[in-house]
């Protein structure tokens, strides 16, 4: 045994990693050249696009994040996952967009739209360094769980890890008399201190013996062995298996965890009855209507950046097959339920704030409540998760450096060589991730950069598929100001001593639950440890958008730290596309020619048979505006279209399913309050 596994759990899990090979190489046969590899010939049909987006979204780090909000903050944090649901009448859509551009790449839609290369190549560098952050984020959720699954026993604690422990449990303690308004006096020193350290790092609930370093290189020689090998196909077929993976996976901590609390009537009894309000119930900072707002508003816009959309998307074999895809992502809102539930049996079992660390929510649950094999089945799953997520990514980054870098540079290079290659950035691209899991920090932290890093160059995507008047300057200008204010500016103002000991920026004010709180740092302690009058340092990210608020005459002390990411949410949104049309009217129209092929594409759809698709892309290029009397609004720059039967159907049940998604969950939430 090592930590709580057994040899039994060892079998499951080499079972599963030997099947996810094997198919791998099965799928080797069809990957001679870069359609095959990448897209898998455009031949996937509407059962592998359910597979694909279902597996696609559905990763464990989603499970692990939104288990670890709700278990601080009630069902309302599982709204940074859950707001989704709002998102499949967009799906409905954008999956079809995605297949009629008719591309390998998503920069190839910068080529194509703009006829700029560098723009193209300048997309596919910034997503290889964004990929980097995206499997960072889903191998840092199967180490959280994999470490709080084998810990050490306690006769191996160290004289530190010991100290570790039982500060936590001081912390604890403390923290329950304080609520309570029982705290002595003479101890508030020792909570503000022990505080302090929790912050930093130091205190932990439990002890891993699982090396991260290790893990994350085991963990991406697997992922990138079959991925290499298969492609495209080989991750459309694992998506089968581990589609089943997943939902045993999402499922098992509910009927294990109800027995271990004592049944059903028990979650009401040892959860606070706000935790069971969705929508917050008015108790102080937790998420609100204008929190799901905002960040639904900035999933839309960054998801339309993704790099794998096209991938995706674009391997479907025709339009209503695409669009089938949308099953999938209802299939994962089920499991959004699944784990808000988990997260509120957690609080049960542990208390509120009973972890030192509520990220490994998941993992000390599953420690607690599955025994011998079950908790292997568990890893299996949380590790089909992950490797369906960095089998998309890695490929559809592999494809933009082999299109988009590198056949700029060296065109010539036969398909052969340009599948070598895009073999080569998998191994590559798998590392990096690895490297930037071992960099990370907390969830919420690591959300907020997953939820944003991709907003830049989402608003571009969507701006160049509705509106013809943007222009290429326009995008360079967008990308480059959006990513200094989102992305650079704030993870990296920390690095500098003149701004994280500024005590202007380092400032704090106390959260409505009575902690203190970063007001533009997301972490500020103090600069000794154990003195709490040295003066205070900022580290984290460092909210720039509510800096620039502040300046513009927003009070951002007072308000909540919820209302200030709520604020930086609006802002990230809606910043982009401000500076696209700015600049847009302000530079000149891109080359009438370019624009009609493209919108002409846009409009045209895809055949049912490759001899139809080959004719209609024909007579399109021949009369690129051929379809212009669908536009919405004629004789304007905006390429919204009309509506057909197909469109209006699947949008209304789209929007019925959603508001049915949402009933039962609210539905489950009051049955289960006290």
């Amino acid at each position: 045994m090592l930590g709580s596994l057994h040899v039994l759990d060892f079998v499951i899990i080499a079972a599963y990693l030997v099947a996810v090979i094997y198919i791998g190489k099965r799928a080797a046969s069809g990957t001679n050249n870069e359609e095959g590899f990448f897209l898998a010939g455009r031949k996937l049909g509407k059962l592998y696009q359910f597979f694909l987006n279902f597996g696609n979204a559905t990763e464990p780090s989603g499970a692990v994040s939104t288990a670890s909000f709700v278990f601080q903050q009630g069902a309302p944090g599982s709204w940074l996952s859950f707001q989704t649901v709002f998102m499949n009448p967009y799906f409905w859509f954008m999956n079809v967009w995605f297949r009629r551009v008719r591309l390998t790449t998503l920069s190839d839609l910068f080529e194509d739209r703009f006829k700029s290369r560098k723009l193209s190549m300048f997309y596919a560098l910034f997503q290889i360094l964004v990929a980097c952050v995206f499997l960072g984020f889903a191998n840092v959720t199967a180490y959280k769980i994999a470490a709080s699954l084998v810990v050490k026993q306690e006769t191996q604690w160290t004289v530190s890890d010991r100290a570790s422990v039982e500060g936590y449990n001081d912390l604890k303690r403390l923290e329950k008399l304080f609520v309570a308004g029982t705290l002595p006096v003479a101890e508030k020193l020792q909570l503000d201190t022990l505080r302090e350290r929790n912050v930093r790092g130091e205190l932990h609930s439990y002890i891993t013996v699982l090396n991260d370093v290790a893990f994350y290189l085991v963990f991406a020689l697997v992922v990138g062995t079959y991925i290499v090998m298969g492609g495209m196909a080989a991750a459309a077929v694992n998506e089968g298996l581990q589609s089943i993976l997943i939902i045993v996976f999402s499922a098992l901590l509910i009927p294990t965890g109800i027995h271990a609390i004592g049944g059903w009537h028990a979650l009401g009894q040892k959860v606070p009855g706000h935790f069971f309000d969705l929508f917050g119930g008015g108790v102080a900072d937790q998420f609100t209507v204008w929190s799901i707002g905002a960040f639904l508003i900035v999933a839309i816009v960054q998801n339309a950046g993704l790099s794998h959309n096209m991938g995706i998307c674009g391997s479907a074999k025709n339009e209503f097959a695409a669009r089938s895809g949308v099953s999938g992502n209802y299939l994962k809102r089920f499991m959004i339920i699944l784990w808000a539930f988990a997260g509120l049996i957690a609080v049960a079992l542990f208390g509120v704030g009973g972890l030192s660390d509520p990220d490994a929510v998941w993992g000390s649950m599953s420690n607690r409540l599955l025994g011998t094999g079950l908790i292997g089945l568990m890893l299996a799953g949380v590790l089909a998760g992950t490797m369906s997520t960095l089998a998309a990514k890695a490929l559809a980054i592999s494809s933009l450096f082999v299109r988009n870098v590198y056949r700029q540079i060296w065109p010539d290079i036969t398909q052969l060589q340009g599948v070598f290659f895009a073999r080569c950035t998998i191994v590559a691209v798998l590392a990096l991730g690895a490297l930037s899991a071992w960099m990370m920090g907390d969830f919420l932290s690591i959300v907020n950069i997953v939820l944003t890093v991709n907003v830049p160059f989402g608003a571009c995507v969507l701006m160049s598929f509705f509106w013809r008047r943007l222009t290429a300057p326009a995008v360079w200008c967008c990308v480059v100001l959006s990513t200094l204010i989102i992305i650079v500016v704030p993870w990296t103002a920390a690095k500098f001593t003149a701004l994280s000991n500024d005590q202007n920026l380092a400032q704090v004010s106390v959260a409505p639950n009575g902690k203190p709180a970063g007001v533009y740092f997301a972490k500020v302690v103090h600069a000794q440890e154990n003195n709490l009058s040295s003066p205070l340092v900022g580290s984290g990210r460092f909210n720039a958008e509510c800096w620039i608020l502040g300046h513009a005459g927003v009070d951002v002390v007072k308000l909540s730290p919820n209302q200030r990411l709520t604020l930086q949410f609006f802002f990230d949104a809606l910043f982009p596309f401000l500076v696209l049309f700015v600049v847009s009217l302000l530079t000149p129209r891109t080359a009438p020619e370019i624009t009609a092929q493209f919108y002409g594409k846009m409009k045209t759809p895809v055949g049912a048979t490759p001899e139809l698709e080959v004719e209609a892309m024909a007579e399109t290029r021949r009369n690129p505006g051929r379809f212009d009397h669908t536009k919405l609004v004629p004789n304007s720059s905006w390429e919204f279209c009309k509506w057909d039967r197909v469109d209006t159907i699947g949008f209304l049940v789209c929007c019925v399913i959603s508001g049915l998604i949402v009933l039962l969950f609210v539905g489950a939430l009051k049955f289960a309050a006290p």
